[in-house]
């Protein structure tokens, strides 16, 4: 085996010194091309899993912010229902007004007529108001349950209210002998009136979910901004800095070659005593 080569005290120190410092130029650029001081547990075990825990946290509650923000549709889809069976009802309560301002039996079959098609209507509303597979109104309701925390310890379940005009929901019964006598159009003014109360009820009770759920969102959002933020200041890198540090390496590398070559010319200037 040959022998190895002896350097210089100077010489040595000089190359380590070189050695070292594109070391670390080497470090800059790889911050300086991923943006990140931390790419892996190597460069620090500590910041890098607390950053992965809290991403991964982050991800968790981007999908629960998803299905609350459905949540919310869900249920403004319920109140757009609901305002439209207000509306139904009114127009209902109207016929009947009608029916019983007026003498002639057939204007009243007419209008009880209407007002049986207007439940008809009311009925078709409250069905169709359904969004993503979920209705909150319609003849058996759906429940709907959102969750606000990754393991599921925080939640809220919302109750479907029937607001068709079954017994289960509203409770208007059709015109009754075609509205003949003052005795039936009083008692559909009646159903109606209930209905309009329990109407105006439910729709209270979905404007106060949706409201809590708007605010669990914007909580949610906050909250995920915030894990994000400190995740990335666990590892993000000075970009600013990691810059500065480039320019000063890339200048302490050069004056390190030069002192190098310096090293070497002494070694050579020993040689030319040997002429």
């Amino acid at each position: 085996m040959a022998d190895s080569v002896a350097l210089t005290a100077g010489v040595r120190a000089n190359l380590l010194t070189l050695q070292g410092t594109s070391d670390l130029i080497g470090r800059t650029q790889s911050r300086l091309s991923s943006g990140l001081k931390v790419n892996s547990a190597l460069d620090d075990a500590t910041a890098f899993f607390t950053s992965t825990a809290l991403n991964n946290r982050a991800s968790d509650l981007n999908t629960l912010k998803s299905d609350i923000d459905l949540s919310i549709s869900t249920i403004e889809s319920a109140i757009n229902g609901i305002d439209g069976i207000t509306d139904l009802v009114q127009q209902a309560k109207g016929l009947a007004n009608q029916a019983k301002a007026t003498g002639d039996t057939n204007e009243k079959s007419t209008l009880a007529v209407q007002f049986n098609a207007l439940l008809g209507q009311i009925d078709d509303i409250a069905n169709d108001s359904s969004f993503n597979g979920t209705n909150l109104v319609q003849a058996t309701p759906d429940n709907l349950t959102v969750e606000f925390n990754e393991d599921g310890t925080s939640d809220l379940t919302i109750t479907g209210l029937d607001s068709t005009t079954a017994s289960t929901g509203l409770d208007i019964t059709e015109a009754s002998n075609d509205f003949a006598g003052d005795g039936d159009i009083d008692a559909a003014i009646t159903d109606l009136n209930n209905a309009l109360s329990e109407l105006r009820t439910n729709a209270a009770t979905l404007g106060s979910n949706n409201t809590v759920l708007q605010t669990r969102l914007s909580f949610t959002e906050d909250l995920v901004n915030t894990l994000e933020s400190g995740a990335a200041k666990l590892t993000l890198a000075d970009l600013n800095e990691e810059s500065a540090n480039l320019l000063a390496l890339q200048t302490r590398e050069q004056l390190g070659i030069n002192a190098l070559s310096l090293a070497a010319q002494s070694e050579r200037s020993i040689l030319g005593l040997f002429g």
